[in-house]
C-alpha cells in the first residue's frame, strides 16, 4: 500500500469515528467517549493537509503511519463497547478494564501523534497548534486515568464489540445536540483549561474501590462533581461556569428539560454545595475547593464563618447590573479593591460569581467601568484556580478588544491580564489565536513605559510556545525591539524576547535582515553584565547551525568580546560565549 493511500485510510477512520459520534453517547463513560471522539475528529486537518504535500512521500510508508492506524482503530472499538456502557448489566470489573483501554487508546494515539514527522509534511502553523492542543489534551486525560502505563499498554486491545443503543428520547437527543453545539464551538475554552480538581474526582468514582458520586451531585453538563452549584428558573441545578457558558452562546432553553428558560438568573444552591461539602468529608475526598457551607479553610486547617462576608459580597456583584451608573461604578470600585487584597477575596468572589458579571462589564461604553472591570479580572487571576473559569467565561476576546481600544491604562491591565492567564501553558494557545499579539506589539511600540513592561513580559510569556513566534514577527515585532536596543530602560525586555524568538527560524531570518547582530556584538562589548549576557545568548542562537552568520560575527570582531565574556562573565555568559567560540571555531577549521 503507497503512502498517499495509507493517509486515505487514516483519514476515512477518523470521519468514521466523528460520524458514529454523531449518533450520542449515553452511559457511564459518555464524557469520556465525548471527549475521546472529538480530540480524534480535529485530527482530519492534519491528514488532510498530508495528502495535498505534493513533496517526497516517502515517508508516509514508515511505521508512524501503522502505528496511528492501529491507535485509531482501537479508539473506534473502544467508543463502540463504552458508548452505552451500563454496570447494572455488565460483568464485575468491567468498568476498570475500560478505563484502562481509555487510557490505554489515550497513551497509543499520544504517542502516535508524536512521531510524525510534521516538517517533512510542510503542516501549517494553524494544524499544528491544533495537533499540539490535541497531545496537551490527551496527556492530560490519561494522567487523569491513572498512573504512566507498564508494558501491559503495548499489547493490542482484546475489545468485544457489542451495539450501540442509540434509542434516547427525543428531549435527552435534542439537549446533546444543543449541548454539541456549544462544545464544538469552544473546544479551545472547554478542553485547554487546566483539568480542575473535580475532574479527578470523577475520575476516581468510577474506580471499583472508591466512593460512587451521587448523581445529584453531578453537574448535568460536565458530568463532574460541582463546586459552585447554581439553579436556573426550571429549577434545575448546575455547575456554575458550564451553565454560564450555555447562557452566554445565546441557547435560551434549560440543557436537561429543554424548558424555555424565563431569566438568566443563577441562584446559588447552598444546600446542596453543603451536602457536597460534607459528602467530600465523609468518604475523605479532596473538596472542590476551600469554601464550605459559608467556612473559608484557613492554612491551619480550621473553619472561619464568612457568612456576612458573602452577603455584603453578593451585595455587590448584584449592584454590577444596577440601574444606575453611580452604584455600579461604586460597587465596581469596592470589588477591585477586595479583589486586590488577599486570597480568601479572590476565592469568595469567584465562588459569589463575579467573574462572569466582570467579563460582560469589558462590553461597557464607559472608560471607568472598562479599566476597573479589566484591572478586577487581572486581580482574581493571580488565584490560579481563577484562571479557568475567567477562561470559561470567554474573557480573552474582551480583553484584547481593550487592549486595542482602551486608555492607557486600560489598556496596560488587559496586558498584564491576557500574561497572568498565559501563565498556563494551554492558555498561551487560546491567547495567541485570538488576535492578542498584533495588539501587544502595538502597545509594546507605541505605550507608556509600563505599557511597554506589560506587553513585553505578555509577549515574552506568548513567544515560549513554538506557533506564537511567527505570529509577532508577521505583526512587526523584529523592528520594535530592534529600535528598544537604543532605549536604556528596555533594553534588558527586548534581548530577552530576542532569545526567545531567535529559535524560530522565520524569526532568525527576521532579526538578521534586519541588521541586528552589529547592535548585539556591540551590546556584547560594552553592555551592562546581564545585557552582556543576553546579547550572547541570542547570538548563539542565530549562529547555531548557520555559517554565514558564524562568518558574519567573525567578520564584525566578536571573537573579542567572546572571549572577554568566556573568562569574565557571569556562569551563564561564559557558557554561552565558549559556545559560540567553540562554534567559530569549527566554522573555520571547516573552511581550512
Amino acid at each position: 500500500m503507497d503512502g498517499t493511500s495509507s493517509i486515505r485510510l487514516l483519514l476515512q477512520v477518523v470521519r468514521d469515528i466523528g460520524g458514529n459520534s454523531g449518533a450520542g453517547f449515553s452511559g457511564e463513560f459518555k464524557k469520556d467517549c465525548i471527549d475521546l471522539s472529538r480530540r480524534v475528529v480535529l485530527l482530519s486537518h492534519l491528514f488532510e493537509e498530508i495528502m495535498e504535500f505534493k513533496g517526497d512521500v516517502k515517508l508516509m510508508n514508515l511505521s508512524w503511519s501503522s502505528e496511528l492506524m492501529v491507535a485509531l482503530q482501537d479508539a473506534e472499538k473502544l467508543l463502540v463497547v463504552s458508548a452505552s456502557f451500563d454496570h447494572k448489566i455488565s460483568p464485575d470489573g468491567a468498568a476498570r478494564k475500560i478505563l484502562f483501554q481509555f487510557q490505554s487508546v489515550t497513551w497509543k494515539l499520544e504517542q502516535a501523534l508524536a512521531n510524525i514527522p510534521y516538517d517533512h509534511f510542510d503542516i501549517s502553523e494553524e494544524v499544528k497548534e491544533q495537533v499540539d492542543l490535541v497531545r496537551d489534551q490527551m496527556q492530560r486525560a490519561r494522567e487523569r486515568y491513572g498512573k504512566p502505563l507498564n508494558s501491559a499498554a503495548d499489547k493490542d486491545l482484546h475489545i468485544v464489540e457489542t451495539a450501540i443503543n442509540i434509542n434516547h428520547q427525543d428531549s435527552e437527543t435534542a439537549s446533546k445536540e444543543g449541548f454539541s453545539k456549544v462544545c464544538n464551538h469552544n473546544e479551545a475554552v472547554y478542553s485547554s483549561s487546566k483539568p480542575c480538581e473535580t475532574s479527578s474526582l470523577v475520575d476516581e468514582s468510577k474506580k471499583s474501590d472508591a466512593p460512587t458520586i451521587p448523581v445529584d451531585f453531578l453537574c448535568p453538563i460536565s458530568l463532574e462533581l460541582m463546586r459552585d452549584p447554581v439553579i436556573v428558573s426550571t429549577g434545575q441545578t448546575y455547575e456554575r461556569s458550564y451553565i454560564q457558558k450555555w447562557i452566554d452562546c445565546g441557547n435560551t432553553t434549560c440543557p436537561k428539560t429543554q424548558q424555555k428558560l424565563q431569566n438568566s438568573i443563577l441562584t446559588p444552591n447552598y444546600v446542596l454545595r453543603s451536602l457536597i461539602a460534607q459528602w467530600c468529608l465523609t468518604h475523605n475526598i479532596a473538596q472542590p475547593n476551600s469554601l464550605t457551607n459559608r467556612r473559608l479553610k484557613g492554612h491551619d486547617g480550621s473553619f472561619v464563618d464568612i457568612s456576612k462576608d458573602i452577603e455584603a459580597i453578593e451585595v455587590l456583584i448584584r449592584n454590577l447590573s444596577s440601574v444606575s451608573i453611580q452604584e455600579r461604578r461604586s460597587a465596581l470600585t469596592k470589588i477591585r479593591s477586595l479583589s486586590k487584597r488577599s486570597t480568601d477575596n479572590r476565592i469568595l468572589l469567584a465562588e459569589a460569581g463575579a467573574i462572569p458579571v466582570l467579563v460582560r462589564l469589558l462590553t461597557s461604553e464607559d472608560n471607568f467601568t472598562q479599566e476597573n472591570a479589566v484591572t478586577s479580572i487581572l486581580n482574581l487571576s493571580i488565584y490560579e484556580n481563577n484562571k479557568e473559569l475567567i477562561m470559561l467565561a470567554n474573557a480573552v476576546p474582551l480583553v484584547v478588544q481593550l487592549l486595542r481600544t482602551g486608555t492607557m491604562e486600560t489598556r496596560e491591565n488587559a496586558a498584564a491580564t491576557l500574561f497572568s492567564l498565559s501563565l498556563a501553558n494551554e492558555n498561551k494557545i487560546i491567547i495567541g489565536a485570538s488576535g492578542a499579539i498584533p495588539e501587544l506589539v502595538n502597545l509594546l511600540g507605541n505605550g507608556s513605559n509600563r505599557g511597554k513592561k506589560d506587553a513585553a513580559t505578555a509577549l515574552f510569556n506568548l513567544c515560549v510556545y513554538q506557533g506564537n513566534k511567527g505570529r509577532a514577527v508577521r505583526a512587526g515585532i523584529i523592528p520594535v525591539l530592534l529600535k528598544m536596543l537604543s532605549d536604556s530602560s528596555m533594553i534588558d525586555e527586548s534581548l530577552t524576547i530576542l532569545s526567545v524568538l531567535a529559535s524560530h527560524q522565520e524569526a532568525k531570518t527576521a532579526i538578521v535582515k534586519a541588521s541586528t547582530i552589529p547592535v548585539l556584538i556591540d551590546l556584547a562589548r560594552t553592555g551592562l553584565p546581564r545585557s552582556k549576557e543576553n546579547a550572547t545568548s541570542v547570538l548563539l542562537s542565530l549562529c547555531k547551525r548557520d555559517k554565514d552568520n558564524l562568518d558574519c560575527i567573525s567578520r564584525l570582531g566578536a571573537v573579542i568580546p567572546l572571549t572577554e565574556l568566556a573568562n569574565n562573565g557571569s556562569e551563564r555568559a561564559k557558557r554561552k560565549a565558549k559556545s559560540l567560540l567553540e562554534h567559530l571555531q569549527r566554522s573555520q577549521q571547516v573552511q581550512h
